[in-house]
């Protein structure tokens, strides 16, 4: 993970130009339908901010975190509210969130990572609650670009998800990258509802 962290502390700038004001509202909205109007959010890995803006622009009630120190900053910046500097690892809310939003986060995890941060984020959410993730589409997994990623299929996530029996696959689709000369790579999107069976 430091790798990642390190790359995202010396880029911080950059990724915040190039993702800032990409047009991410049709995802964006898809998840915000699910939630009760106001609802609390934590936007986890929030990157610059550009989707917490979105939602506190909607009337939701945010959190926002990043794992990156510059990011917090800029994310802070940009979105008026105070952003929390905390890794995935670190998160022990319990039934808080109406919903999470993880996008293009936590898929800087490894495989044995992510199996507990998902517990975390399960947790972390409330009864009938909702999280979006999403990761490039695909097997790979490792470093590349300077950063640490896992990919998934429609296949291979519906697989690693199956140890969390209060977890649902919802929704799962595909779409390209909406960056500028981007639109090759594919994305696996997913949002899963947690059925309320979890007991403390």
């Amino acid at each position: 993970m430091n790798i990642t962290l390190d790359f995202y502390e010396k880029n911080a700038s950059s990724f915040a130009e190039s993702t800032l004001y990409v047009d991410f509202r049709q995802t964006q909205d898809r998840f915000l339908d699910k939630l009760p109007q106001g609802g609390k959010i934590l936007d986890f890995g929030c990157g610059a901010g550009r989707d917490t803006k979105y939602f506190l622009m909607k009337g939701f009630d945010i959190d926002a975190a990043d794992g990156s120190k510059e990011l917090c900053k800029l994310a802070s910046a940009y979105t008026g509210i105070a952003v929390k500097q905390m890794l995935f690892q670190e998160l022990d809310s319990r039934e808080a969130y109406d919903g999470i939003w993880a996008c293009s986060s936590i898929l800087h995890l490894s495989k044995a990572e992510l199996k507990d941060v998902l517990w975390r984020m399960e947790r972390a959410v409330k009864k009938e609650g909702i999280i979006y993730t999403s990761f490039k589409y695909g097997s790979f997994e490792g470093t590349r670009n300077g950063r640490y990623f896992i990919d998934f299929t429609k296949e291979t996530f519906d697989e690693f998800m199956r140890e969390y029996k209060n977890l649902s696959i919802e929704e799962c689709w595909i779409t390209r990258d909406v960056r500028p000369g981007r639109g090759e790579e594919k994305w696996l999107n997913v949002i899963v509802r947690k059925n309320g069976k979890w007991m403390v």
